[in-house]
């Protein structure tokens, strides 16, 4: 059983007229002759030729759409078009049946992306799904070989936290109090000391609290995990339970954080395309076809591929907040009132706005730096100006912020004064404090949303199309 050839390495074989061993699951079975055979490892399919005078008719009955089988043959040249070699079939085992009437995948259906979010478990088995989950992989194997090439260590930063780095309070909790006999304290609130940890803890929403820690001593790390959050956003761009990248490195400036956010996206771009380039001309193929169905003043002006090749081809365009607004402003855009947020100096950037300084204003990625201190957070470092913070956003096409980070604050007083300005209570986080007051330094970093990344790389419009799994608010099956 185990010596079987994967699918992808078989379809590129040249040492033909030879003894093979293959296994998969059935895509179509035509003609009681042909079977598409797919066993994962590509999108595309092996063709096999049952010998019906070997072959008894009792399995070929059994064979259908979705059944797992096992083929011993011959490898040959193909004798039709579509395909290089073809298997003819001694021998074939059905390792696991599959009901042609009960199964929802069949061909003639083309079920729709919503419908096969209501079946997430078997939506693997598409050609859609399959194409972007191995995007994906190839996607995050990238990320760390970027950052083991380039002298980072892999952190690992709890998933269980008791601070709330980003100061939203939209976290999940966690207990193990009862939840039908809470204990209570003298003023009546759920007494914590009784739980688990002894105080009250929750799920993370990101790591960059202790990667700051350990930047501090190994100069540079970045953490790759799940981050949680509580928003009851029903939204194509949110998910409770996401994936993050996040590097922290010491004696860093805010430009040099965007010169590594900048050459991380290229990066692992450049290795998708390379390594995933059948899965990427299906997904450019498909998103080809959904364009066709829109009105032309609703079409994207890029194809996928075309989009990628323009990423790694050209430098972001760098601007600072400042500039955005104006830029917004001064727009036929917003004069004639397209926009359906407000515009001014102040506000935080809303999908809308930044889509457009991406998709109509530059018409390429943008970072955006610099902003009102009001709406960052309490870690940031403070400008010359006391009004806006180190802090940069890079913009993409079709999904809008899909990295955001800083230059932390590193001196102790400003840090505290903006704290308490913030309500984040400092006698909560002394650790954090501590590394202000034993040999800080400049340091920045960045967070990068995975699943965006993985939107942007594979076309995919809806964030929940991109993670095996989706937890979204009522959904957690």
């Amino acid at each position: 059983m185990f010596s079987r050839e994967e699918i992808a390495k078989v379809l590129q074989e040249e040492n033909l007229d030879r003894p093979i061993i293959v296994m998969g699951w059935v895509r179509s079975f035509r003609n009681s002759q042909f079977i598409a055979l797919n066993d994962g490892s590509t999108n595309n399919n092996l063709q096999i030729v049952v010998n019906q005078e070997i072959i008894d008719a009792d399995t070929i009955k059994k064979i259908a759409t979705g059944a797992a089988i096992g083929v011993e043959g011959k490898l040959i040249a193909s004798q039709g078009k579509g395909q290089k070699v073809e298997v003819t079939a001694d021998k074939i085992t059905i390792f696991g049946e599959c009901d042609g009437e009960k199964y929802p995948l069949q061909l003639k259906n083309r079920p729709s992306l919503e419908y096969l979010r209501e079946i997430a478990h078997l939506r693997f088995r598409t050609n859609t799904f399959g194409a972007v989950f191995r995007v994906r992989h190839a996607l995050s194997f990238a990320i760390h070989q970027f950052f083991n090439d380039r002298g980072f260590f892999y952190l690992h930063s709890p998933i269980i936290t008791a601070s709330d780095a980003e100061g939203a309070g939209e976290m999940f909790r966690v207990t193990t109090l009862p939840m039908d006999n809470l204990p209570k304290n003298e003023v009546g609130e759920i007494d914590y000391s009784k739980d688990f940890f002894a105080k009250a803890t929750n799920l993370t929403v990101s790591g960059q609290l202790e990667g700051e820690l350990a930047a501090t001593a190994l100069g540079k790390v970045y953490t790759f995990g799940p981050t949680f959050r509580a928003e009851n956003s029903n939204t194509s761009r949110h998910l409770a339970e996401f994936w993050m990248i996040e590097p922290e490195v010491a004696f860093y400036d805010i430009e040099n954080n965007m010169d590594l956010a900048e050459d991380l996206l290229q990066s692992i771009i450049r290795y998708a395309m390379k390594h995933c380039a059948d899965d990427l001309a299906f997904l450019n193929q498909r998103l080809e076809d959904e364009e066709k169905q829109k009105p032309q003043n609703e079409r994207m002006e890029m194809g996928l591929l075309e989009k990628l090749e323009f990423v790694v081809n050209n430098r972001f365009e760098r601007i600072t907040y400042t500039d955005a607004i104006d830029i917004l402003l001064n727009s036929a855009h917003y004069k004639k009132k397209k926009f359906q947020y407000e515009v001014k100096w102040g506000i935080d950037l809303q999908s809308e706005h930044e889509r457009y300084l991406v998709e109509k204003h530059f018409k390429k990625p943008v970072i955006v730096t610099n902003y009102p201190k009001d709406i960052k957070a309490f870690y940031m470092r403070m400008n010359t100006d006391e009004k806006t913070v180190a802090a940069m956003d890079i913009l993409a096409p079709g999904i809008g912020e899909i990295v955001g980070g800083s230059q932390r604050e590193e001196r102790l007083d400003k840090l505290i004064k903006r704290m308490d300005e913030m309500h984040v209570p400092t006698h909560e986080m002394e650790w954090y404090l501590d590394t202000r007051r034993f040999g800080s330094c400049p340091h920045a970093g960045f967070g990068l949303g995975f699943e965006r990344m993985v939107q942007f790389v594979t076309g995919m419009t809806n964030i929940r199309d991109v993670i095996p799994f989706p937890r979204t608010p009522g959904n957690a099956a």
